[in-house]
């Protein structure tokens, strides 16, 4: 199992860039894509990651944005939602980049991910993302009932 706590990912509006070359459309992982992918790379090799998980995983997405200055006053006036106003990724789209960023690094390709389950966190201080791979065993196949039965 891999626990890593990460920088809060950049939009996946954000990770791609095009342009086009004449009269083709082209499409490439934009400057800040490559620094955020550094970076996560750069915090798997300190937290130990050598090699990435090799086949299936399943994957938890702790997704904590920045807690405004004013929290207190919204959680005052608003109660336990006070932080359904608060600024944050769409939980599909910090995914992607999030998979995208570790493909190679944490996991072997995001092909693998077999569960995904995410949660967009109650802001309590940095923006920041904790994610949880785990290794998924492949099934044990027990053989044909009916054979055994024989």
């Amino acid at each position: 199992m891999i626990r890593l706590t990460l920088p809060y990912p950049i939009s996946a509006n954000r990770y791609w860039r095009s342009f086009t070359a004449g009269k083709r459309a082209i499409v490439t992982i934009s400057k800040e894509a490559e620094a955020y992918k550094a970076k996560v790379s750069q915090l798997c090799w300190q937290a130990g990651v050598r090699e990435p998980i090799e086949g299936r995983v399943a994957i938890t997405v702790q997704l904590y944005p920045h807690r405004p200055l004013d929290w207190a006053k919204r959680q005052r006036l608003l109660g336990v939602a006070w932080d359904d106003g608060v600024q944050c990724l769409d939980l599909d789209n910090a995914n992607k980049v999030l998979l995208d960023s570790l493909k190679g690094i944490a996991i072997e390709d995001d092909k693998w991910v077999r569960k995904l389950s995410s949660e967009r966190m109650e802001p309590d201080g940095e923006a920041r993302v904790v994610i949880t791979i785990t290794p998924l065993a492949l099934p044990v196949v027990q053989g044909d009932l009916l054979e055994a039965a024989a």
